[in-house]
């Protein structure tokens, strides 16, 4: 145990520092990995490791120290040792490891954190090929902005060279969606940060706020805004952030994290590693949907939208069977539950029907509509079957996927300057005073006018009420309600 003790240690008696190990091990054990030391971990040869390292790198070496492993003697070896055949296998100091430490190595010793994790949303992070974003990173971007930067939070396939070794353009790399070497996806040390892996570290916002970030998913802001946030800044002290069990109500009331929402005990709900059980809408796409979350055999999962074809337990589907079927009320039953832990019923059914008003407006008057007339658009002939090739197009983009997405954040955390100011007000603008006269511009540069731009607006947007004002104008009583409050609050004539 030598190497576990710092020059200050030393200088302790015996028996002080007898209690002060005895005390760290009592306050881990409850976390140690399963298995029988010297067996399944602790490996002796792992001892020549950490002394070399502790020379080498010595802030490595002093996290892993202070971590729950190093001082349960899980050592370097119990980690990155690999076995004959493995791709990303080399001889180092005449032993045979990997430095990719993937979730399946994790899984000797924390089998259920890692069936949790595989197949569920964040495991298939790294999957962004064939999507619209990954098409902006590799062709407007480039391939260098999205290796360190969208595959840094997404993942990405990690190639290995002759040597064994990782290569430089594609390592280093914590996407939680990591692709690695052995066929595993994820990175458990994007939210538990290597060498410490620290439980604490990971339950707070700004963990998940490295990746949940910015114009398109800003939860970290909104959750930095809402009240929740608000209380967890001022009273992080009381948040027990290290506790084994952490459970929301019990170990700890001020606020919760994104951990407590998605992943943590609270009710009758256990900890999971899987985050989208507890979610009943889709918030990324044009169209947001209610979805039903279906759990496969081989440890796969796929959501059905609300009005899909759900199968039931015990049918085949994707090449396994379907052992547990979630509906979306299901999930948010689990959500509410986890809420239960410090709110009442009228608060947690206050919340849904805002939320859910919010995604409404959203889908209703504005998404909806424009989805339908971008669909006719090329249709008929007025852009081409590419994307990004029309003003119009990006329009639409960072309508959807920028500022409806933040509006619907917005609603779902408590954000409510994310609901309205950053969200639908700004796609209210730029959907009036951008995307109508670029339709406009796409339809009058192929026809030479613009009756097929008007024969959309009229089939799509006139019919819907919160689009009245657009074709007619604010009416007199609405523009009256506001003049008399105005007026009563800065004086007669103020509102010109």
């Amino acid at each position: 145990m030598s190497h576990r003790m710092s020059a200050a240690d030393s200088c302790l008696g015996r028996p002080l520092w007898v209690l002060a190990l005895l005390l760290a091990i009592g306050a881990v054990h409850a976390a140690q990995p399963a298995g029988v030391p010297g067996r399944d971990w602790g490996d002796p040869a792992g001892e020549e490791c950490v002394e070399c390292h502790r020379t080498e790198n010595p802030g490595l070496t002093q996290e892993w120290n202070h971590s729950q492993h190093g001082q349960a003697g899980v050592n370097c070896l119990d980690c990155h040792k690999a076995e004959k055949g493995d791709k990303d296998a080399f001889v180092h100091k005449k032993q045979l490891i990997s430095i990719i430490v993937s979730p399946k190595d994790c899984a000797r010793c924390h089998r259920q954190e890692f069936d949790e994790m595989d197949g569920s949303h964040h495991s298939k992070a790294g999957q962004i090929l064939a999507s619209l974003d990954n098409l902006l990173g590799e062709v407007v971007g480039g391939p260098a902005a999205v290796n360190a930067g969208c595959r840094q939070c997404h993942g990405g396939k990690v190639e290995i060279g002759k040597d064994g070794r990782p290569s430089l353009e594609t390592w280093p790399n914590t996407g939680i969606g990591r692709i690695n070497p052995d066929g595993s996806a994820g990175s458990c040390t994007a939210c538990h940060g290597r060498h410490r892996f620290s439980k604490a570290q990971a339950r707070t916002p700004d963990t998940c706020g490295k990746c949940h970030v910015g114009p398109d998913h800003p939860q970290i802001e909104v959750y930095n805004e809402s009240k929740h946030g608000i209380i967890y800044r001022a009273n992080v002290d009381d948040m027990n952030l290290g506790s084994d069990k952490w459970v929301a109500g019990v170990d700890y009331s001020a606020a919760p994290t994104c951990a407590t929402c998605h992943m943590s005990r609270g009710g009758d709900q256990p900890k999971t590693h899987n985050v989208g059980e507890r979610i009943s809408w889709t918030l990324r796409p044009p169209i947001s949907k209610k979805i039903n979350l279906v759990k496969l055999e081989n440890g796969d999962e796929f959501d059905v939208e609300e009005g899909g074809e759900v199968p039931q337990a015990g049918d085949a589907a994707r090449g396994s069977r379907v052992v547990q079927v979630l509906t979306w009320k299901d999930r948010r039953d689990k959500m509410a539950d986890v809420c239960a832990a410090c709110h009442g019923k009228g608060m947690i059914e206050g919340h849904y029907k805002q939320f859910d008003d919010v995604v409404e407006l959203y889908n209703e008057k504005f998404a909806k509509p424009i989805a339908a007339v971008m669909a006719e658009l090329k249709s008929a002939g007025y852009t081409t079957p590419d994307p990004f090739d029309e003003k119009i197009e990006w329009t639409w983009w960072e309508i959807w996927h920028h500022e409806g997405r933040r509006a619907r954040h917005g609603a779902s955390m408590n954000g409510p300057d994310y609901t309205w100011w950053h969200g639908l007000y700004e796609v209210a603008k730029h959907t009036y005073f951008q995307w109508i006269p670029e339709l406009k511009e796409v339809v009058l540069r192929k026809d030479g006018n613009e009756l097929f731009a008007d024969a959309m607006l009229e089939k799509y947007f006139r019919p819907i009420d919160g689009h009245s004002w657009y074709f007619e104008g604010m009416n007199k009583d609405q523009i009256d309600k506001v003049r008399k409050g105005f007026e009563e609050r800065y004086g007669k004539g103020s509102l010109k």
